[in-house]
């Protein structure tokens, strides 16, 4: 392959992460959320990771599972696809279809709605997560 063909994924192939794997060279994630996934149930498939020059992450959390305020060291994009969120500081409330763009080193914590949230994140870069509580 000369790089140039297109990239397919097949969701339902990719297997969903175990709570606290990371990606070859990514940094581990903070202990108090692999605890939470563990507890709750939420989950993360990595669907891209670098593919085309994008990492791409399906994420599914339970209604009112809680990402403490963290900040990342690339620019995000999250698009919800079922349920909803509620971000802290007055940012506002995510819903089915929603989307927002969070720049790098912007500090921000969400708590899931009563239905739970299925979204995607799209990066440019595998994003290291430093909570900030």
């Amino acid at each position: 392959m000369s790089g140039t063909e297109p990239t397919l994924v097949r969701y339902r192939e990719v297997e969903w992460d175990a709570p606290g794997a990371s990606a070859e060279a990514a940094p581990a994630p903070p202990a108090p959320l692999v605890e939470a996934a563990r507890r709750t149930g939420a989950r993360r498939k990595r669907l891209l990771r670098g593919e085309g020059g994008f990492w791409l992450n399906r994420s599914s959390m339970p209604p009112g599972f809680r990402v403490p305020p963290h900040v990342h060291d690339h620019d995000e994009l999250l698009v919800v696809l079922a349920g909803g969120c509620r971000f802290d500081g007055g940012l506002g409330e995510l819903g089915e279809g929603d989307a927002i763009v969070i720049r790098a080193r912007t500090r921000y914590g969400f708590t899931c709605g009563p239905d739970g949230m299925d979204f995607l994140t799209i990066r440019s870069g595998e994003a290291s997560v430093t909570l900030s509580e």
